[in-house]
């Protein structure tokens, strides 16, 4: 059975595992800031159970700044609940339980949620190769972000209300 629901401080270890599964070691948030951002905005992780095993997440920062900086990533602090922008760090599903739907499903879910709130939008940065996946939910490719996360070439995308 899938359960969507909001995180809480004793989801650190299961998200710490899956993030660091999905994504290599330069790109993948450390324990400490996964841990430091959900101290400050659990709310803003979006989790996925399958049969009570975490298999799927997206976290992120609401904030008035317009573009993902490589900044936010690491001050948690950064996050402003009435800012217009949710920033999305991540997209996580375990590589087992990829094909499935499960991250098209929480960001779906990210998406209403957000609209429901009254912000702008929603910033995102990905590879090229996923340029086609996040345009299937309506984000729009603004070019080469000025992101050099994890030494990699990142590309901004943008869903506007």
């Amino acid at each position: 059975m899938l359960k969507l629901r909001k995180a809480t401080d004793k989801d650190l270890e299961a998200i710490a595992a899956v993030e660091a599964v999905c994504f290599p070691q330069a790109e993948a948030a450390s324990r400490e800031s996964l841990e430091s951002r959900l101290a400050v905005y659990p709310d803003y992780f979006w989790l996925l159970e399958e049969d009570g095993r975490l298999v799927s997440f997206v976290n992120g920062m609401v904030t008035n700044l317009p573009d993902l900086t490589d900044e936010m990533y690491e001050k948690a602090e950064m996050h402003d609940q009435d800012g217009e922008w949710q920033m999305i760090f991540g997209v996580d599903t375990i590589p087992s339980c990829r094909g499935r739907g499960y991250a098209g499903m929480v960001l779906r879910a990210v998406i209403a949620e957000t609209k429901k709130a009254g912000k702008k939008g929603l910033v995102l940065t990905c590879k090229s190769g996923l340029i086609g996946y996040y345009a299937q939910f309506g984000f729009k490719d603004e070019g080469i972000s000025g992101s050099e996360h994890g030494g990699v070439v990142w590309h901004q995308m943008r869903l506007i209300f």
